[in-house]
């Protein structure tokens, strides 16, 4: 099946009515992804670790107080006595009650086994099952409100056999289950892949778009902004820079991080992305796999995070707008991770020491945030002990948390132990609630928002033909290839405590404008490969300036009229900087600005 780019805007719920089924049967075995169920009830699909623990699943986010259940009606080949195996784990091992149990029931009968009980993510098992109807309702009951988590259920026959937990053979068995073949049946080619739906994603497809480029964009969640959704509510920072037009259709008011007023300006965002012209929208599609022949990217692979419908996306030319860099990982591309040494681009600071740039090179990185608030409901409201959350709080107390509440450690990778961080900071916020909670002040204090998906500064920065330092800012360099402006004050977070949950932030003040290269904005390895975000060409302390929404949109807009020119004068991105920069910066709008400046090209 090819799709076609005439579909303005692909939903969710859409791509819900091609398939035929919620559940995956065979001869004696029926494989039931938690993520399909019909009725979620008050579940979420956490789809942010998908590449770490090999799916997206359910999670019972309810601030202390069980939610809804989930429900989904399932169609069995045969009936008789199954074994039925569901997916989970413990989030927090330790001498107390796990705090995501969850029960199954089946046909209204409630399952013995309390599941989300042992540790790591594994098929625990429930027990033989009487199956006695073809068609069956499941259910998913949470029992605590505290971030309970299921990945799939598993019904078979054999009551002797127990799933793979392997991921690479985990993935095999579920394709072989779900009839998917290796390649994706369905396949849209257009000019232009833009993997990614933040602020910079958006603006890159936002501009290449209006230069006639037929645009696929995907984006893993079903509303866009990335940081600045309604989802983890950041509010943008940074100035427009030529990218005013644009930008305004994309970037948040200056709300207090984790307001509820994030929801509008996403609904503004979501309105403003429908109307642009010749993008394609794929949410809720969160790419997997990419395509290469040497150094060119042939196509990238996503899969619906509900569905699991997959889609092979093909193109003469990708950016990577996914923040972690994935596209440009899975290519091949080169990156860095971590901290340079404080003498490899002279970055140090003596005041500072380690807690700016560290003597020796590192695996240290900016965090990543959880925001969260809560409310006076004008009542008495009760919170529940939280043992496994305090030996994090420890005998801290807080009713909201804001942009300081961060959490990186050096042993931790922020992409691969993503989910242990999360959860990192979901005990520190509970905890940090239950001790708040103790001061008679706060009798009628209830939770009221927590987010769940990760607001994340750092991770993987593809490396470019010009790698973007600290001195680049603080001596405003004017580069001849300039294609973003800005002004903020570079800021570097380190965290107060090892192993704790706040952190601080150093400022260096440019003393004017600063402007960010192309070349710092493609792959230096990947030809066809674009970046923009915080996954752009820069050391640690480079990203510190440029790292913030409303500057990565800039390099949005500079990537996405960047492959314009790539397509016109059938070249690379480097080809557009070696013969086209004028034009590309034309496009921007920034030739006035850089106009009878004296330029550097180091």
């Amino acid at each position: 099946m090819n799709l076609k780019l005439g579909v303005k805007w692909l939903l969710p719920r859409t791509i819900m009515l091609l398939l035929c089924s919620q559940k995956v049967c065979a001869v004696g075995e029926v494989l039931v992804e938690a993520e399909t169920f019909a009725d979620k009830g008050g579940w979420v699909v956490d789809q942010q670790f998908m590449d770490i623990m090999g799916s997206s699943y359910l999670l019972a986010h309810g601030l202390g107080k069980p939610v809804e259940p989930a429900r989904t009606t399932v169609s069995f080949p045969e009936t008789g006595s199954y074994r039925l195996w569901v997916r989970t784990k413990n989030w927090v091992p330790g001498n107390w009650d796990a705090p995501g149990r969850f029960k199954v029931s089946i046909e209204d009968r409630v399952v013995d086994t309390v599941f989300g009980t042992q540790d790591g993510w594994a098929w625990q098992d429930g027990g033989v099952v009487e199956i006695s109807d073809s068609s069956v309702s499941l259910a998913l009951l949470d029992m605590t409100g505290f971030d309970g988590r299921c990945d799939a259920l598993y019904f078979t026959r054999d009551v002797d056999a127990v799933p793979p937990n392997d991921l690479k053979e985990l993935a095999a068995w579920r394709n072989r289950l779900a009839g998917i073949a290796e390649t994706p049946s369905a396949a849209v080619t257009c000019d232009l892949v833009v993997v990614g739906g933040g602020i910079a994603g958006c603006a890159a497809a936002v501009a290449a778009g209006e230069q006639g480029l037929n645009v696929a964009l995907i984006h893993d969640r079903p509303v866009f902004g990335g940081n600045a959704s309604q989802e983890v509510r950041v509010h943008t920072l940074g100035i427009y820079g030529a990218g005013t037009r644009i930008l305004k259709g994309l970037d948040t008011e200056k709300w207090k991080n984790g307001s509820a007023q994030a929801v509008g300006d996403n609904e503004k965002r979501d309105a403003f992305m429908r109307n642009a012209m010749n993008v394609q929208a794929f949410l809720s599609y969160r790419a997997y796999a990419v395509q290469a022949d040497g150094s060119r990217i042939q196509s990238v692979d996503a899969r619906h995070i509900e569905t699991g419908e997959t889609i092979r996306f093909s193109a003469p030319l990708f950016i990577d707008c996914t923040g972690d860099g994935w596209i440009g990982y899975w290519a091949g591309a080169d990156f860095r991770y971590g901290r340079e040494s404080a003498d490899t681009y002279n970055e140090g600071d003596p005041a500072e020491g380690d807690r700016w740039s560290p003597a020796v090179a590192d695996r240290m990185t900016m965090g990543s945030s959880l925001l969260w608030n809560s409310e006076h409901s004008g009542s008495l409201q009760d919170f529940p002990a939280v043992p496994w959350a305090m030996d994090v709080a420890k005998q801290y107390a807080a009713v909201e948390g804001d942009w300081e509440w961060e959490f990186a450690r050096e042993d931790l990778h922020q992409v691969d132990d993503a989910e242990e961080i999360r959860d990192h900071l979901l005990r520190a916020v509970c905890g940090s609630f239950y001790n708040a909670k103790q001061n008679p002040e706060n009798g009628d204090v209830a939770l009221k928002w927590v987010g769940y998906l990760l607001g994340k500064r750092e991770s993987r920065r593809l490396m470019g033909d010009y790698i973007y330092t600290l001195d680049d800012m603080l001596s405003c360099r004017k580069f001849e290839d300039a294609v973003v402006e800005e002004k903020r004050s570079v800021d570097v977070h380190y965290q107060l405590e090892s192993g704790g949950f706040l952190s601080e932030a150093i400022f260096h003040k440019p003393q004017d404008s600063y402007y960010v290269p192309f070349r710092s904005l493609y792959s230096r390895n990947i030809e066809n490969l674009m970046m923009a975000g915080r996954c752009f060409s820069c050391s640690h302390i480079g990203l510190g300036g440029p790292r913030v929404m409303r500057t990565t949109g800039q390099m949005g807009i500079a990537t996405g009229y960047a492959a314009f020119l790539c397509l016109n004068y059938q070249t690379t991105p480097r080809g557009v900087y070696q013969g086209h920069i004028e034009e590309l910066q034309s496009l921007i709008g920034l030739t006035a600005q850089l106009e009878g400046l004296q330029v550097a090209n180091p």
